[in-house]
């Protein structure tokens, strides 16, 4: 089992190589060469730089991403494929994409974005809190341990 995070905009990287460390998992994050760092991270840890573009980090993740793996991110059509290879798929909010959720995220997804192009202006994501951080680290544990067990 690998943990691939959909890094551009994931506020819980340092959380998860902590967390997959613990359990000796490895960890792959995937960024455009846009949010490029020389930071250094364990040997557990490896990033893979797509280039600049519209979702290239999602068709990374989903080509190399295998039943079972764990992904954490964000974007609700990058968590339905996922779901579609058997994947585990993670919110950094706390919540654990499932096929009994996806249609209605999506479809939300969808009904925003209709809104949007008719000119509706829609309020942008609220500050992450250190409670859904919280919550993030206790789903992690939670769904690696399912696996483990």
């Amino acid at each position: 089992m690998k943990i691939f995070v959909d890094a551009d905009a994931s506020p819980v990287q340092k959380e998860v190589i902590l967390i997959a460390g613990k359990y000796n998992l490895s960890v792959v994050l995937v960024k455009s060469f846009s949010h490029f760092s020389h930071e250094k991270n364990p040997p557990y840890v490896e990033t893979i730089y797509v280039d600049k573009g519209a979702d290239m980090a999602d068709f990374e993740i989903i080509k190399l991403a295998k039943q079972n793996d764990v992904v954490i991110t964000q974007d609700y059509g990058l968590a339905s494929l996922c779901l579609g290879k058997g994947c585990h798929v993670v919110h950094h909010k706390g919540f654990q994409y499932t096929n009994d959720n996806i249609d209605r995220l999506l479809s939300s997804r969808h009904a925003s974005a209709m809104a949007r192009r008719g000119g509706y202006r829609t309020k942008g994501p609220k500050p992450y809190t250190e409670e859904e951080r919280q919550n993030f680290k206790d789903l992690l544990h939670k769904v690696i341990n399912e696996q483990i067990m």
